[in-house]
């Protein structure tokens, strides 16, 4: 057996078997348990536990992919190890909120702690190419300014897609599914780039994700909880950073729950509502409210995901990426405008 397909099992497998731990010690646990709300499409009261499970198959295939194939490069070791190292420092946040519900500073304070572990490791967002004229914009070249640059736009990508996929896991499935296909498609990209290596650390997470959505898929048997929405959330930031392009096609998968992000800060700002306090005004949600089954969405959600992130691997023009990126986003926003003006919340 290859190491790649080694690697893939194994993340799937052990995570599909700390799901089946992690629920019956979680049904036990009434505090681990999310009971429904107005905001959540269940009826009745789920484990929080699947980013127990998450972590413990992306954490030991990424130590089997060590062991197996370590990068030749230092720098590699130690951005991976960033990688690692954020991941573990949010199992105990995560936990603790998914057993007090914290409030949005300290989680906020967690975020920004293991973004600037990222930095300190050197998984930073340091050069991006230009769309127009396809040259390399290399940001540390610029004294004092560049710096303050590079690690502006790490600390706001990895908080971002931490609160991107924390706000996507709201349908059975969903966060797992999306995070399953980014992981995947990051996975082909930096193979295609000679990044074997870096590759496995891309494909435990997509097969730690693929063994929650048996459990996750509607109709779910246990959540991800923060533990597991902030987990996914900073390893597909930082996975994203680990070689060059992949911040491209990580907009590219993600652009549709980006865009309904950037929508709901702006429309809670504008109602005099707190940005940090969930609601019903996710697109997805919207969705639901207004008759379209459940599956249906999150299969819909995959397949955008997906395809637009295809996009971003096979075609080669900077420029035609942009616009289908802005597009893309233009018409998300607007759809959910509309949704916002015809069913307010």
């Amino acid at each position: 057996m290859s190491v790649t397909l080694l690697v893939l099992c194994t993340a799937t497998t052990v995570t599909m078997l700390g799901c089946l731990i992690a629920s019956r010690i979680g049904s036990r646990l009434n505090a681990l348990v999310d009971n429904p709300r107005t905001r959540h499409h269940h009826k009745q009261g789920l484990p929080r536990v699947g980013g127990i499970a998450l972590f413990a198959g992306f954490a030991v295939a990424s130590t089997l992919a060590y062991t197996q194939s370590a990068p030749d490069n230092p720098d590699d070791v130690r951005r991976i190890m960033g990688v690692i190292i954020g991941c573990t420092l949010l199992l105990p946040i995560g936990l603790i909120d998914d057993l007090k519900e914290l409030g949005w500073v300290p989680q906020l304070l967690g975020q920004l702690l293991v973004s600037i572990i990222a930095v300190f490791t050197t998984v930073f967002i340091e050069r991006f190419t230009n769309p127009l004229t396809g040259n390399i914009v290399e940001l540390n070249v610029l004294p004092i300014l560049g710096p303050a640059l590079t690690i502006m736009f790490t600390v706001f990508w990895i908080v971002g897609m931490m609160n991107t996929v924390n706000w996507l896991d709201g349908l059975d499935g969903l966060a797992a599914g999306v995070g399953a296909i980014a992981s995947l498609l990051f996975a082909i990209h930096m193979y295609r780039l000679g990044q074997e290596h870096v590759s496995l650390y891309a494909l435990a997470m997509a097969g730690a994700c693929l063994g929650v959505l048996p459990f996750n898929f509607s109709p779910a048997r246990l959540f991800l909880g923060s533990t597991g929405a902030m987990i996914l959330g900073y390893g597909l930031a930082t996975l994203s950073i680990l070689a060059p392009a992949r911040v491209a096609t990580a907009l590219l998968v993600m652009a549709v729950p980006i865009a309904d992000t950037a929508w709901q800060i702006y429309d809670r700002y504008r109602r005099g509502k707190s940005i940090f306090k969930g609601d019903r005004g996710h697109l997805h949600f919207r969705l639901i409210d207004k008759g379209y089954p459940q599956i249906r969405i999150v299969i819909g959600y995959w397949l955008a995901c997906g395809f637009f992130g295809a996009i971003s691997i096979f075609v080669t023009s900077q420029l035609v990426k942009l616009v289908v990126l802005l597009a893309l986003i233009s018409l998300t926003i607007s759809y959910i405008a509309r949704l916002s003006r015809t069913n307010p919340i």
